[in-house]
């Protein structure tokens, strides 16, 4: 498959086209008291630049596990905006994500992992839970471990990158259990263990579907301890109040640009079009 090569002005048309999708999602977050933070390279980026961070090539948002699942129950009441499309995997929809996504369908993007899925293809913003990380070294074991059952059996995904045990442990695991009915309940009782834990009666939290990286550390919970606002592209955005510490914990001297080679886009584009809007013509479940 050929790839898109995003040029500096494709890229920057591509991230001001995204800004639509972050503000309206931040209008319907405080209208139904949601919190929501700007995370990873947007943040960043809003603290170092003023918006997007040159070479960024999409937008990611966190909320709290509980303002997380009131989104999507929120949003299926009350949104009827045929322009913006929030999806999660469920027995009817698959992404190909383990977390959820917010769809802008007046423009064309087709990632390369999802060019055989039948979803929208249009621009997304990545929105992540922030899970309590359990005191006690077993439980955050255990937490670990279900959080690789969840994103094995909802991603449906053998982890080629992480190991060849994991590799291998993965493609017997979804050889044993083939059905699509099986695994939905193994991933639906992995989710509910993962996120079982409450942030008063533990010390820390965790990013755990953000990706392998990113499930490992922990941060003092008092991080998000209220919220800050930081401009971005123009415009107020919250993130965590102690964002300082958070960006610190992840990315070191954060106001330093880091190596040249590592100064480009991350995702693989298959196609994309921005003056088109995407095709919407339904979405079905993978079928393995």
């Amino acid at each position: 498959m050929e790839l898109v090569e995003l040029t500096p002005e494709l890229l920057r048309e591509l991230q001001l086209k995204q800004m639509d999708m972050l503000v309206y999602f931040r209008d319907f977050c405080e209208r139904n008291n949601l919190t929501f933070y700007l995370i990873g390279g947007c943040l960043i980026g809003a603290v170092r630049n003023g918006g997007f961070v040159p070479w960024d090539d999409d937008i990611d948002v966190m909320l709290p596990r509980q303002d997380y699942e009131r989104l999507t129950v929120l949003w299926n009441e009350q949104e009827s905006n045929e322009r913006f499309e929030l999806l999660r995997t469920n027995d009817t929809v698959f992404t190909g994500n383990i977390f959820t996504t917010l769809v802008d369908k007046n423009y064309t993007l087709v990632k390369a992992n999802q060019a055989n899925l039948n979803v929208p293809h249009g621009l997304v913003m990545d929105i992540f839970p922030l899970d309590a990380a359990p005191d006690g070294r077993f439980r955050r074991k255990m937490q670990l471990f279900w959080t690789m059952i969840y994103s094995l059996f909802l991603a449906q995904v053998v982890p080629e990158k992480h190991g060849g045990i994991v590799s291998l442990g993965s493609r017997i695991l979804l050889g044993i259990f083939r059905g699509q009915r099986v695994r939905r309940k193994i991933w639906r009782y992995a989710e509910k263990q993962i996120s079982k834990y409450s942030f008063e009666d533990n010390h820390y939290v965790t990013e755990l579907c953000s990706g392998p990286k990113w499930m490992i550390p922990e941060y003092p919970k008092e991080i998000y301890n209220g919220v800050a606002y930081v401009t971005f592209e123009g415009e107020k955005m919250p993130c965590m109040a102690g964002y300082q510490q958070y960006l610190t914990m992840i990315f070191g001297d954060y106001m330093q640009l880091p190596p040249e080679d590592e100064q480009k886009p991350h995702h693989e584009i298959a196609y994309i079009d921005l003056h088109h809007p995407a095709d919407t013509a339904g979405m079905t479940r993978k079928e393995n």
